[in-house]
């Protein structure tokens, strides 16, 4: 089962895959479409005025390419990517914990030392390529306060479910949630 999206200019098919025995989600992946990682990237890059923020941030790992692209496009010489696990290079890395519908269990993100004190005293806009439960944005939202920047705006491919509901979130395309039928929950 698919469930056919237009995002950014673009059609694509998601595959519809089980989360739980009730809920079903379309899996957008950018990893591997250069063409929709492009477009995605440009558009998101036209919600929020390069003005209102000094960086960008996204949690690992499928929005990587995402946030890569958009540095590309505007031309910004650094972002950050919030870690699922500490790694060697990092010093003295600061870490928040995070729940994720497409994650089983607890998960921590994690961000060094040297690139939290970049992020001291600046704004910082938040980037994911789906956002459904919050539990992704709140966490890499509280990393940011944790570093002592300001998040200034959230953005999304994608905003699933509720999120699609949301204020505070500027998003490209909504996205359902689905039954094990593949059709549309209510």
């Amino acid at each position: 089962m698919t469930y056919p999206i237009q995002v950014a200019g673009l059609q694509r098919e998601l595959p519809i895959c089980k989360v739980t025995d009730d809920l079903y989600i379309g899996a957008f992946i950018c990893f591997g479409d250069a063409e929709l990682t492009v477009a995605c990237a440009r558009e998101l890059l036209k919600l929020v005025p390069a003005t209102d923020y000094d960086y960008l941030l996204t949690a690992e790992a499928k929005s990587i390419p995402l946030i890569h692209e958009m540095a590309r496009q505007s031309g910004a010489s650094k972002y950050f990517i919030a870690r699922k696990g500490p790694k060697a290079y990092m010093p003295d890395p600061i870490h928040v914990e995070d729940q994720s519908i497409t994650t089983a269990g607890t998960q921590r993100l994690y961000l060094g030392r040297d690139d939290a004190d970049l992020i001291r005293g600046k704004r910082v806009l938040i980037m994911d390529d789906v956002i459904s439960t919050g539990g992704s944005l709140l966490a890499m939202e509280s990393l940011v306060e944790l570093a002592g920047g300001t998040v200034t705006g959230r953005i999304a491919v994608l905003a699933e479910g509720d999120a699609q509901n949301r204020e505070d979130i500027q998003f490209l395309a909504p996205l359902p949630l689905f039954n094990a039928d593949g059709t549309i929950k209510a």
